[in-house]
């Protein structure tokens, strides 16, 4: 398994504080946010320094009923050979449901939502997997994602659900310890545990994060310092494996150059604390599987010829899973009544949460809508966004939104009315009508300023 070292996530925000930051092996940068033909300047000199750059994708949605799409698989890919990458990352997660299979409408997440531990939900991302690996130019690693909710039947722990994963596959995995300690907070799983019966040998690298409690719940936000619960977790699992690489990810709210330095060093800490630490008793074998072997491999090569070709997946194991995700999907972005057996009032959490990033990834996408509607934009977004699910990507949301409020009269102030009718047609067209969009939107922000 390649050594990384310590990493942390690359942002356009502090792209010049990470070039300047010592002691960065590596960067892990959002395969959706880079084209490949148009590299940023500071990713390509961290590159030429030697630096390596991951691509971690957050789309494809490889828990989800449906195949990869095979558009998405390309990016990736390009995305991998463009970097240089040595692997690429995505999600144990679905992010969309409904379509053909389901003969409904298709509903985006706009978030990683988890996967039922299921044994029809694994063979379902088992052969998702394989068909991402058959497709991309480099090893993939997975992620264990954080949860508000859980899914009622589960037939397996994380560990569980993990070991078997990677030994059906030869997928590696990349071990969230931020996402262990939300998952312990949200839905009672001891990170020990998991631990315990994770296969560590096919760790590919460690992911390490803040969040908060609200709502009696832990968010996994990526915009606040790490606690010390989640570097405990870590210091845990170095005690048991040295892990090849450990990131830092911060995705908003970024504190000064320092501060991301002084807690690069506590990571750094925690995991020599662990590997001075007694090692704990080797986990225990479960009957009738072999460990999987490091290198991502789930057993030895045995030759040409030989290779065991998983069965295909039956279409209505597929179709199981894709009325089970539709039905929740469902009812957190649209309304519709809670699939039995979940936790009403944590759906309504995780509701409100996927709202709330909704309204915050659109704000970003299309910044000129809150700089015309100034404090306006949120509430009447969180209001748009009960009614409306979205069914495409975010800009096309943001059009939406747009569309919205200009329909129904909703925006009663003149000039914020006419800017957003030309901001609309200039985006909503086969190519822009104006060809000033940075003067608009600093008319805009200029506007909101001088209300206050």
């Amino acid at each position: 398994m390649r050594q990384l070292g310590t990493g942390i996530g690359w942002r356009p925000e502090i792209a010049d504080a990470v070039e300047r930051m010592p002691g960065i092996d590596w960067v892990e940068v959002v395969a959706e946010n880079v084209c490949p033909g148009h590299l940023p300047d500071s990713l390509r000199r961290l590159r030429e320094r030697g630096v390596t750059v991951v691509p971690h994708g957050v789309s494809l949605g490889l828990g989800g009923a449906d195949r990869p799409d095979p558009g998405r698989l390309t990016a990736l890919a390009e995305r991998a050979e463009a970097l240089g990458s040595p692997l690429v990352t995505e999600h144990i997660a679905f992010v969309r449901a409904g379509g053909p299979m389901t003969a409904s409408p298709r509903l985006e997440a706009g978030h990683l939502l988890p996967v039922p531990r299921t044994r029809d939900a694994l063979d379902v991302l088992c052969a998702n997997i394989r068909a991402a690996q058959d497709a991309l130019p480099v090893p993939l690693a997975v992620e264990n994602i954080a949860a508000l909710i859980s899914w009622p039947g589960e037939e397996m722990t994380e560990g569980q659900f993990l070991y078997d994963l990677a030994d059906r596959t030869g997928v590696r995995l990349l071990v969230d310890v931020a996402n262990l300690h939300t998952n312990h907070v949200n839905r009672g799983e001891d990170p020990a545990e998991a631990l315990a019966e994770i296969p560590l040998e096919v760790i590919a690298y460690v992911h390490v994060a803040g969040g908060f409690a609200r709502d009696g719940v832990w968010h996994d936000s990526h915009a606040h310092p790490v606690p010390q619960p989640v570097l405990d977790v870590l210091t845990d699992l170095a005690s048991r494996v040295r892990p090849p690489g450990v990131l830092l990810e911060r995705d908003e709210d970024f504190p000064e150059p320092a501060e991301l330095e002084r807690e690069l060093g506590t990571i750094r800490a925690a995991v020599e604390r662990g590997a001075g630490a007694p090692v704990p008793p080797e986990p225990v074998e479960r009957a009738g599987h072999a460990r999987p072997a490091a290198g991502g491999a789930a057993a030895e090569d045995p030759g040409p010829g030989t290779e065991e070709v998983a069965p295909a997946v039956p279409e209505a194991t597929r179709q199981r899973l894709a009325l089970t995700q539709t039905a929740l999907l469902s009812a957190l972005v649209a309304g519709t009544p809670a699939p039995e057996g979940f936790d009403r009032v944590r759906l309504g959490v995780q509701s409100r949460a996927l709202a709330a990033k909704r309204a915050g990834v659109v704000a970003r996408t299309a910044p000129e809508l809150p700089g015309i509607l100034g404090d306006a934009y949120r509430p009447a977004f969180l209001a748009y966004a009960q009614t409306h699910p979205m069914t495409a990507g975010y800009r096309h949301d943001a059009l939406g939104f747009a569309a919205h409020l200009l329909g129904e009269g909703l925006v009663d102030d003149a000039e914020a009315r006419h800017e957003l009718r030309v901001w609309w047609r200039d985006r909503s067209g086969p190519r822009p009508r104006s060809r000033r969009p940075a003067v608009r939107l600093a008319r805009a922000t200029r506007r909101v300023l001088l209300r206050r």
